[in-house]
């Protein structure tokens, strides 16, 4: 293949360029906000959990705690109906105001049974409010700890997409110098190699670092300025510059 000496010279722009558009994208894959997001949306995500399944013990507790203060209103409404029956004198029977009185102290006894067993309730309630509202505010943290990294991220971005976009529009411009098949081999290079051209420096190929043996550098002395030439070991075009030491 036969390109003019200043076109392949272009070529090792057009690398520039790309090695510029690759630490870009590289840059825009590793933001250290990425991994912090990651993080702190795992956290979220556990965070959240936490407050449904507290919450939804407290709703259940609220539920049985209702149910328990019913059951202690309707015994005590039940005992206060037999205390009047008792004051009223209208039981006579000795038998019948024993048994009366018996239920009544039955009665009593359930009902504190049963306001215990409410206040059992209440403090639990209480318990897991209380965690309740300390996941809610940690939670709450928590986004807004994102929310910031999301903000620094999007500016990161930002600014990574306008450097990317001139890088771009730079090799945009450069690729319009290339001849096209040297182009087209450049382009098939750089997808095997990641690099498609390489400059020849002092002896040494500065793709591969390799240093070229004498045999090399006699064949590359001797070959027209014109040849697009080839670095034996890593097979990048090997673009010959005044600092190429031949």
């Amino acid at each position: 293949m036969k390109a003019a000496p200043a076109e392949q010279k272009r070529l090792l722009d057009l690398a520039e360029l790309d090695s510029a558009a690759d630490r870009l994208a590289h840059r825009r894959r590793t933001l250290p906000e990425l991994a912090e997001i990651d993080e702190q949306s795992k956290r979220f995500a556990q965070l959240a959990t936490q407050v449904i399944a507290a919450e939804t013990e407290a709703g259940d507790l609220a539920r049985e705690q209702t149910k328990a203060e019913s059951d202690v209103d309707t015994v005590r409404t039940r005992a206060e109906r037999d205390q009047k029956r008792l004051d009223s004198g209208m039981v006579t029977s000795p038998k019948d105001l024993s048994s009366l009185q018996s239920e009544i102290a039955s009665l009593h006894r359930r009902q504190g049974d049963l306001e215990e067993v409410v206040l059992e309730i209440m403090e639990r309630r209480e318990a897991i409010e209380s965690k309740a509202a300390d996941l809610i505010a940690q939670r709450d943290e928590i986004a807004a700890t994102r929310g910031a990294a999301e903000d620094r991220r999007d500016a990161a971005l930002a600014e990574i997409d306008k450097e990317a976009a001139d890088v771009e529009g730079r090799r945009s411009r450069v690729a319009t110098e290339i001849p096209a098949d040297l182009l087209a081999l450049y382009e098939k290079l750089r997808g095997q190699y990641g690099v498609g051209a390489a400059m020849l420096h002092g002896g040494r190929c500065m793709g591969c670092k390799v240093t070229l043996s004498i045999a090399d550098m006699n064949r590359i002395k001797a070959a027209p300025h014109d040849e697009v030439l080839r670095c034996e070991e890593c097979r990048r075009i090997l673009v010959r510059t005044p600092e190429s030491g031949i």
